[in-house]
């Protein structure tokens, strides 16, 4: 059965998003007197769960390139492609250079924060409302707390609890948008949807 470029690309989108949700509760998990308050995500990349958490980011971003890959050919929308391939990139590179690597692991980390949040809200070109709403939401979520964690500014959540207030809402949108794709191509022809085209 041939699927239609939209259905694939959500699946790729859905998958990433969704397992790494998984690895991060696991590598959490195997990782003794760890918290989600006080310690870095980042600090289960070269902790004793280092190699589901590295193997998990990374897969990540490599799914997100083919999320993106196909997304392009449904959509031709080339400013949500870039903005997904950056993001994969940084993924990735979170994945290769932990935090042992120093300014490198900052660099990656921050291009993965900052273009995923963006990537959310340039989705809302593709959605209808409220879900159009609420993924411009989550990327503000996202890029709002990028920037309180860069001033030091917690909340009482601490360092780790601030950086995943940054993460959490991006993976919350990444999963409804690769399930918004695939259940809007179970309803679509396989050619591209007038509502949707985008000439960007």
């Amino acid at each position: 059965m041939a699927y239609s470029n939209e259905k694939v690309a959500g699946t790729f989108i859905f998958i990433a998003t969704s397992q790494f949700v998984l690895g991060l509760v696991i590598a959490e998990a195997l990782y003794p007197g760890y918290s989600i308050s006080t310690n870095y995500i980042s600090d289960l990349g070269v902790g004793p769960s280092q190699m589901i958490f590295n193997s998990s980011v990374f897969l990540l971003g490599l799914l997100l390139i083919f999320g993106a890959y196909f997304l392009q050919r449904a959509f031709e929308f080339r400013v949500l492609t870039a903005l997904l391939i950056l993001t994969a990139i940084g993924a990735i590179g979170v994945g290769v250079f932990t935090e042992h690597s120093g300014t490198i692991h900052a660099v990656v980390s921050f291009i993965a924060f900052l273009f995923s949040g963006l990537s959310a809200i340039a989705s809302s070109r593709l959605l209808k409302s409220p879900f159009s709403i609420v993924a411009v939401i989550l990327g503000l979520m996202g890029l709002g707390a990028m920037v309180l964690y860069g001033i030091n500014v917690n909340l009482g959540l601490g360092v780790g609890g601030m950086e995943r207030m940054i993460v959490y809402p991006i993976l919350v949108w990444g999963t409804g948008f690769g399930g918004h794709l695939i259940a809007h191509a179970e309803k679509q022809p396989p050619s591209k949807s007038p509502e949707y085209s985008s000439n960007d």
